[in-house]
């Protein structure tokens, strides 16, 4: 029996390896593509995660019911695929551009330009299309922007700098895409909370 147990969990290794290398090879070969798709994907993952935790939370409150919607995953996917996927390769690669590590103090330079002038527009950007896929108004967008960016602003700085600092320092360039879209599955549960 143990040797049965030991011989499927090689399988697996041998498995997760063959999918490690071929996400490595289509990452190389692909990367844009690759990361867009790789975000697309955990960002519905992510919206799911928050529909879940909210039906959960409201079973146990005995609150009303709200079912898990479909479109919140396809809005996130469609938003993952089109604009964070992409428009985060080439942040990350202008990062590396304009910030290389022969600049004196470069760590805390990449951290203030993406922290204060990237994050900013991204969550900005995030709110309109996100709010333009559910049908809302201009005049939606702008109320929600007025009462919500600035919070969300706020906890989008507490959250994500640490994550940040790590990813566009220490983690390889080709890879912050998803270790960013990763930490994100659980900044989507909390943001698609705080959005609703």
């Amino acid at each position: 029996m143990e040797l049965s147990t030991l011989s499927a969990s090689v399988r697996d290794s041998s498995f997760l390896t063959r999918v490690l290398q071929q996400y490595l090879s289509l990452l190389k070969k692909y990367p844009i593509i690759t990361k867009s798709v790789t975000s697309g994907i955990l960002s519905a993952v992510g919206n799911l995660l928050s529909q879940a935790l909210e039906y959960r939370k409201n079973n146990k409150e005995n609150s009303p019911k709200k079912n898990i919607s479909v479109l919140g995953p396809v809005h996130f996917a469609i938003f993952g695929l089109f604009i964070t996927g992409p428009v985060s390769h080439y942040i990350y690669q202008l990062l590396e551009v304009l910030l290389p590590t022969t600049v004196p103090h470069c760590l805390i330079k990449r951290l203030l330009l993406e922290r204060l002038i990237f994050a900013p527009a991204f969550l900005l950007l995030f709110n309109v299309v996100m709010n333009a896929l559910e049908g809302k108004t201009l005049a939606d967008v702008q109320n929600k922007l007025k009462t919500s960016y600035w919070p969300a602003m706020k906890m989008n700085w507490k959250v994500w700098t640490p994550f940040q600092f790590i990813n566009i320092n220490y983690v390889p360039v080709q890879f912050r895409v998803l270790f960013a879209k990763l930490v994100a599955l659980f900044w989507y549960a909390y943001f698609a909370s705080v959005r609703k």
